[in-house]
């Protein structure tokens, strides 16, 4: 078990979108963030105290976690003198990147030496099925986006917090680092070999009560050429009831993809509802999840309204205006 609290990792982070990680961690488990600790030249700020490593360690923080999601998840050699330096100061260090701690010799040397553990998140821990596409019983509902990084793992969060608030029966089903340091379980999705990666939800989402919804958390986007393939897994592995549509307007390309322009919400629905019918035929878009971060209050909501009469869906941002519509649509499932 990865011990709490955290400090929260933010090292040059190029942009608060970068700093994903630990953005989920301080927005959904506040109480395991004590603090940050940033780099010079970071671009990133969760409006958490910036601390040092002692004062953050007398502060309680046990861990200090990467909270950054670069490109590629590698390991800068920029940060490895603060990475050393943390497990020297008593720190254990978790990461949910690509590059493992664990294939670090110099963090691996200092953590022996001092008693230390490093956690790498992004490690399966179970060997896998094959999936087989059989129907399991229970409600599965998927978030899918028309580009990375557009909320979809918010949206499944805020619909289960909403969902349990209402006595619903519901799970939020973690498929990336993130979901995984906030919930403690999940698939580390992205690091399962490709056979196995739809046979894995449908592991992380078995056979449940009738009335019981998994919150499928999403990964990428079926327009991403980098990232795709995670999302099919997601859309055949899951067999989702429902979908949720998710959506960042103010992008001028795909994240990471300058030569990129995001698809339209009708090309997702129409895109991902067709792949989606493939393992389960009675699948349905019920909703739109829009991440209003960049926008005023006024154009916020007048651009769900404009996307609510477009669609004929209700539309919403579940995390600034809450998840109430999307959950209305499921609870009339």
């Amino acid at each position: 078990m990865i011990e709490t609290p955290y400090l929260l990792f933010l090292g040059d982070a190029p942009d608060q979108l970068a700093a994903k990680v630990a953005q989920g961690i301080k927005d959904w488990r506040p109480e395991n963030a004590v603090g940050q600790f940033r780099m010079d030249g970071c671009k990133a700020d969760l409006g958490l105290t910036d601390m040092t490593l002692e004062e953050a360690k007398a502060a309680g923080a046990k861990t200090l976690v990467i909270g950054v999601a670069n490109r590629g998840g590698l390991i800068s050699q920029d940060w490895k003198k603060v990475l050393v330096a943390a497990l020297e100061e008593g720190f254990d260090l978790a990461s949910g990147l690509h590059n493992l701690l664990r294939d670090e010799p110099d963090l691996v040397a200092v953590a022996e030496a001092t008693g230390r553990t490093l956690h790498d998140v992004r490690i399966p821990s179970v060997k896998y099925p094959i999936a087989n596409g059989v129907k399991r019983t229970g409600k599965r509902c998927l978030a899918v986006g028309t580009d990375c990084s557009v909320g979809k793992m918010y949206t499944a969060l805020a619909m289960d917090a909403e969902m349990r608030k209402r006595g619903m029966n519901s799970t939020f089903r973690a498929t990336g680092q993130t979901g995984i340091l906030i919930t403690g379980d999940g698939v580390p999705l992205d690091a399962v070999i490709a056979d196995f990666m739809a046979g894995s939800i449908e592991y992380l989402t078995p056979d449940n009560d009738p009335d019981h919804w998994d919150l499928i958390e999403g990964q990428g986007s079926l327009f991403h050429v980098s990232y795709s393939g995670v999302t099919m897994a997601l859309v055949h592995g899951g067999q989702p009831d429902a979908l949720i549509l998710c959506h960042e307007p103010t992008r001028a390309h795909m994240r990471g993809l300058p030569g990129y322009t995001p698809p339209t919400l009708e090309a997702l629905r129409d895109t991902a509802l067709t792949l989606a019918r493939v393992a389960n035929p009675a699948c349905v878009v019920v909703g739109i999840s829009v991440n209003t971060q960049h926008m005023g209050d006024e154009e916020a909501k007048a651009y769900l309204v404009k996307v609510e009469a477009d669609m004929g869906l209700p539309a919403t941002d579940p995390f600034r205006y809450g998840a109430d519509k999307l959950v209305d649509a499921l609870e009339a499932f």
